[in-house]
């Protein structure tokens, strides 16, 4: 059964925020989000999943992913710099696409994790982009790849999403 995406929270500067509640313990996920080797499995949606993720998740210390496409083996690569690194609670870091224009802007990714009686309610904010468009397709991705996220930590269900527009993502 699919989860009911109830109307977002509005977010500033064509920002977005996803909210999920997972069934599972908050350490576990936190885990999911800091392990490079766990997060190779759940990050990207399923049509470009990640294929190299490095990390070295202290404050100052960088990451660096790669997604490949698997309709047409097209690479996207993107980075950042941990700003906040709380386990298991909160992390913060930097967000850019290598690539130039727009997509290469820094964003900021700030995910809380915050425990509901065994469950984890994780909230995801980033910020800030310079179109709907670009903000929209993070929407997109980001939702995409937690359902991912979902398959990783077992079989369990995301109970509640919400985007910037309260729109129901498939």
């Amino acid at each position: 059964m699919a989860a009911k995406r109830p109307p977002a929270v509005e977010a500033p500067e064509h920002g977005l925020v996803i909210i999920r509640l997972l069934n599972a313990p908050r350490d576990v996920v936190f885990r999911a989000w800091t392990d490079p080797s766990r997060v190779r499995q759940w990050w990207g949606p399923k049509d470009f999943p990640a294929t190299d993720m490095e990390m070295d998740v202290r404050p100052g210390g960088a990451w660096r992913g790669r997604l490949r496409s698997t309709e047409d083996g097209r690479i996207l690569s993107h980075r950042g710099v941990f700003r906040e690194v709380v386990p298991p609670e909160r992390l913060a870091f930097t967000f850019a696409w290598d690539e130039e224009g727009e997509r290469g802007l820094e964003t900021l990714v700030t995910v809380t994790f915050v425990d509901e009686g065994g469950k984890t309610r994780m909230t995801l904010r980033q910020a800030p982009f310079k179109s709907e468009a670009e903000r929209d397709g993070h929407v997109g991705g980001w939702n995409r790849a937690f359902d991912r996220l979902l398959g990783h930590l077992g079989p369990r269900s995301s109970q509640m999403t919400s985007s910037p527009k309260g729109e129901v993502k498939p």
